[in-house]
């Protein structure tokens, strides 16, 4: 990644900020790093990187790590030792009275709070304030440019082949009268994973009926929980290209082995209603030239479905950021976990899938967003109704 610097200090103008300090020890702030063109390096010591809003940018470094910043643009200080550190700092920020660091009041937003409290004091102690840059990572760190989208695309239509070969998979083995376990239809999708060129951090979810009640479930081996007629199927994965730069895709979808039961039928419904309420919310106010927070998203979500009375069993986020970790920088889809108030800004993308979770089962629907300059685009297919599993018998 490149930085823009002047499109970098054009936001600072607009937001009425002095500068953006990107500061960063032992790989503690991960988005610094990323913006800093750093991910793999190893780094041992505490460096520093001001954009103002007007100006060149400024560089304070160690003196045993003096290269560390050199692909960035700027004039560098060096420091060795504490004195210098907090001399190079306050000349760094002189004149400054407002700045943007990865910084969240109360600790609100986590996944953003990467700077720790100590550092944030020094600086207020400068008579410097602190704001957050939550909507400037969103805009230069996890925003997706044309080539990402498209390493995303290629990856979502990798996705839906391998999960449509994951049904048609159980399916056959109900129809010749085999069992078919959980982690074997997963062993399947992790080969058809490496057939296909795709890479994740983790293999799929892959839960028959109560374990689907789980939203984090992975098989367990050792305890392989067979697929019954009648019984439920979840599939939930993510994966990118396996290459510099490309993006995740992230879905999840629900079969039934034969004729669904009405209770799973109700739920799946309630949630399909609570995704599409969200895809609408999107769609609507970016086209209308309206800003969209995280938060609000979220929320819109969650009414049809607190509607249908499964508020209580909805116990997650409705969407987390997309990048090139499946959970990435951006805004989330979030009211519940977090009050996520950070903008969705062109190029940001971002999952919407709500779920209802129970001792009995549990139902998720998982789509894929990018949001544009007038609108945001689904760049999947959306599940709207229950698969039904090929060959299952009563």
């Amino acid at each position: 990644m490149s930085l823009d610097i002047p499109a970098i200090q054009a936001a600072l103008a607009s937001d009425r900020l002095d500068g953006w300090l990107l500061y960063d020890f032992h790989g503690s702030n991960p988005i610094a790093v990323s913006l800093a063109g750093l991910a793999g390096a190893h780094t041992t010591r505490r460096w520093y990187y001001f954009i103002p809003r007007a100006g060149a940018p400024q560089k304070l470094v160690h003196a045993i790590e003096p290269a560390v910043l050199d692909r960035l643009p700027g004039d560098t200080r060096r420091y060795a030792n504490r004195r210098e550190l907090e001399a190079g700092v306050a000349a760094l920020l002189e004149g400054s009275h407002t700045i943007a660091m990865e910084y969240s009041p109360n600790g609100a937003i986590p996944y953003l709070a990467r700077v720790d409290a100590g550092t944030v004091e020094s600086i207020r102690a400068l008579g410097v304030t602190v704001v957050s840059s939550g909507d400037l990572v969103g805009r230069f760190e996890a925003a997706w440019d044309a080539e990402a989208l498209a390493t995303h695309r290629g990856a979502s239509e990798k996705l839906y082949r391998i999960k449509d070969a994951a049904f048609a998979y159980a399916g056959a083995r109900l129809a010749a009268g085999e069992p078919v376990h959980e982690h074997e239809i997963q062993q399947a999708m992790v080969g058809w994973f490496a057939d296909e060129g795709l890479v994740a951090d983790g293999p799929p979810i892959v839960a028959v009926q109560e374990h689907a009640g789980n939203p984090h479930y992975a098989p367990d081996p050792g305890q392989p929980r067979d697929l019954r007629p009648g019984e439920l199927l979840l599939l939930d994965l993510w994966g990118k290209l396996d290459r510099v730069g490309a993006v995740y895709a992230d879905i999840t979808w629900v079969g039934v082995a034969g004729a669904p039961p009405a209770e799973v039928v109700r739920a799946f419904e309630a949630i399909v209603a609570g995704r599409d309420a969200a895809i609408e919310f999107v769609q609507s106010r970016l086209a209308a030239g309206q800003a969209v927070q995280g938060w609000e998203v979220d929320r819109a979500a969650r009414e049809p479905i607190d509607r249908a009375g499964y508020g209580s069993a909805f116990i997650h986020r409705t969407g987390h950021s997309l990048g090139t970790d499946v959970h990435g920088n951006g805004v989330h889809m979030d009211d519940y976990e977090t009050h996520d108030d950070r903008r969705l800004v062109p190029g940001t993308g971002f999952t919407i899938e709500p779920g209802i979770y129970g001792p009995r089962f549990g139902v998720r629907t998982e789509i894929n967003m990018v949001a544009g300059h007038a609108g945001a685009e689904v760049t999947g297919p959306c599940q709207r109704t229950l698969v039904r599993i090929a060959g299952a018998r009563p």
